[in-house]
């Protein structure tokens, strides 16, 4: 992988991370008794607070470990 490709998949993988960190802060600052609706693919599903941010939460792993595979020298 070029040098230019690495960057640009951190970026992209930075962002992603922001996007679910911001999502999770969110969900935590929502009344209990809101209604969330989730995506899948093209549909969005009615769910609950705690599954949503957990999903979130995941996905927020997911990604962490992800950025960790592209920029093993900041571990």
């Amino acid at each position: 992988m070029s040098s230019s490709d690495n960057t640009n998949a951190i970026a992209e993988c930075t962002k992603q991370l922001r996007r679910h960190e911001v999502a999770i802060a969110e969900l935590n600052n929502l009344p209990s008794s809101s209604a969330v609706y989730q995506r899948n693919c093209n549909l969005y599903f009615r769910t609950t607070i705690q599954k949503a941010t957990t999903t979130e939460q995941k996905q927020l792993d997911s990604v962490k470990a992800k950025l960790r595979n592209l920029n093993p020298s900041s571990s």
